[in-house]
């Protein structure tokens, strides 16, 4: 047998590498096993689009992840949102919003709260491309309007739903009308979110100077008084209608600014199964106009949620 010296042998397997053209693509090779994250994403084939809306100058997905898991609002039991907050730490909530990236999904909606402010910026710190619209609305615990603004850069701000509904009922509409000027002022798109039908429409007739709606499937800040008077008793917890989705849609129709629906699966009281989470994304996407998007807040405890919500999404959102 001959041996041949060390110093030969790799002379041989350069020159082997140089005519077989394998060199360059070896060495590209071992520089993906070097970096888990780089071969991970040259391994995902890229994901399909997802249909988009236009806010503003924004080029936004109509399937937008939502934030309530993730500081624990089950809008169910106790016991449920403390699950949800205690699966979302911070290294959790970073993965939840890369595989909403890698999901094709390229817009966040949320509080500018402590956690999700700390994990969108780690998630931008490694080039992560992924929009944010604030709900916010001036309250004791919130931080001012220019503060988010320098802090979190969002594409729009929207006043939250369960304040805007307790300031119309209590005859202070124009403190909501007051902070789309403020956010106006500080060069975003201003949003107001609401529960009730009624309150959209009135802010539509009277032209309100805002960009967009948040509009809630379901009229879950509906009051007692209201409850007792439309049905003659009381629910034990928020209200969940099975008529409310049609109410709010018809006017989300109606209204010609873009609307962006949430509790579309009725806050998980229509995840039973896969089947019925479909059902509820098709009924969504077929009963609002091609101008909106949704809104869903996702526990990836169990699967791939942010995937499986975006093949619904590009299943069913594509504007007829």
């Amino acid at each position: 047998m001959i041996h041949t010296p060390s110093a030969g042998r790799q002379q041989v397997r350069r020159n082997f590498l140089k005519k077989a053209g394998l060199g360059g693509a070896l060495t590209a090779a071992a520089a993906r096993i070097a970096d888990p994250e780089e071969a991970r994403a040259q391994a995902a084939p890229a994901a399909e689009a997802i249909p988009t809306i236009r806010l503003g100058g924004h080029e936004v997905t109509r399937l937008i992840a939502g934030g309530n898991p993730i500081e624990g609002f089950s809008h169910a039991v106790p016991s449920l949102s403390r699950h949800m907050k205690e699966f979302f730490t911070l290294a959790q909530t970073v993965e939840f919003l890369e595989s909403c990236i890698r999901a094709g999904i390229n817009t966040w909606q949320f509080d500018h709260m402590e956690k999700p402010r700390a994990a969108l910026r780690a998630v931008r710190e490694k080039g992560g491309k992924l929009q944010f619209i604030c709900l916010h609305a001036e309250r004791e615990k919130d931080a001012p309007i220019r503060t988010v603004a320098a802090d979190m850069s969002p594409i729009a701000m929207v006043h939250h739903g369960g304040v805007t509904d307790t300031l119309f009922r209590a005859g202070k509409a124009q403190q909501v009308r007051d902070y789309v000027k403020k956010v106006h002022d500080h060069g975003m798109l201003a949003g107001v979110s609401s529960h009730c039908p009624d309150h959209i429409r009135r802010m539509a007739d009277e032209g309100w100077e805002n960009d967009l709606f948040m509009t809630c499937f379901y009229y879950v800040s509906r009051t007692r008084e209201e409850q007792q008077k439309l049905l003659g008793r009381v629910t034990l917890g928020e209200p969940f209608f099975e008529s409310d989705p049609e109410e709010m849609t018809r006017v989300v129709r109606q209204v010609g600014k873009p609307c962006l629906g949430f509790k579309i699966l009725g806050a998980g009281r229509h995840c039973s199964n896969q089947a019925t989470v479909e059902k509820a994304f098709e009924y969504a996407f077929g009963h609002i106009k091609k101008t909106d998007a949704v809104i869903v807040g996702m526990y990836p405890r169990f699967e791939d949620e942010a995937k499986i919500n975006a093949g619904y999404a590009r299943r069913h959102g594509v504007p007829a």
